[in-house]
């Protein structure tokens, strides 16, 4: 049985306890959430809830039907078509081995830029499909940051 990462975006209805019973989903039946994110829906009652996780295409299909028994949830949508990017922040410090130039150019390459900067350190952010964050991070550590944070996946359907 191979396991394939997959994304599945759930429309809640914006209460309390919510996000409890999801991820409750998850940790009953001893699926991992790789990330997990949730936001608001502008001008509504609703929130957007991000989920990357592994497993069979009999087990994602198991997550799916399930998400659609919790109460409130409205949509859920799970499938390959899927526009997702995330989001990194990494600090460095400002010393000799650092180039600034060479680090806004990594970032560029990674939609991202320099967005913070002090006598002592910059901030430099990524956003990009989770593979290419994963090399970002993997190219910016010769210039070895103090501090990494991802933000997680959100996606969104392609009609």
């Amino acid at each position: 049985m191979q396991k394939v990462r997959r994304v599945i975006s759930v429309v809640v209805q914006n209460e309390a306890q919510v996000l409890a019973r999801v991820s409750g989903l998850f940790a009953g039946r001893g699926y991992n959430i790789d990330s997990l994110t949730v936001a608001s829906i502008p001008n509504s009652d609703m929130s957007h809830i991000t989920i990357v996780t592994r497993g069979s295409q009999r087990v994602i299909e198991q997550i799916t039907k399930q998400l659609h028994k919790i109460i409130p949830v409205y949509k859920v949508v799970e499938h390959s078509s899927m526009v997702e990017k995330e989001m990194v922040l990494i600090k460095f410090p400002l010393n000799e081995n650092v180039n600034i130039a060479n680090i806004q150019a990594l970032f560029e390459a990674y939609n991202g830029s320099i967005v913070n900067a002090s006598d002592k350190m910059i901030i430099a952010m990524a956003a990009d499909e989770s593979k290419r964050i994963d090399h970002c991070v993997e190219a910016a550590s010769i210039y070895k940051p103090i501090e990494v944070v991802r933000s997680g996946v959100v996606a969104m359907e392609r009609q």
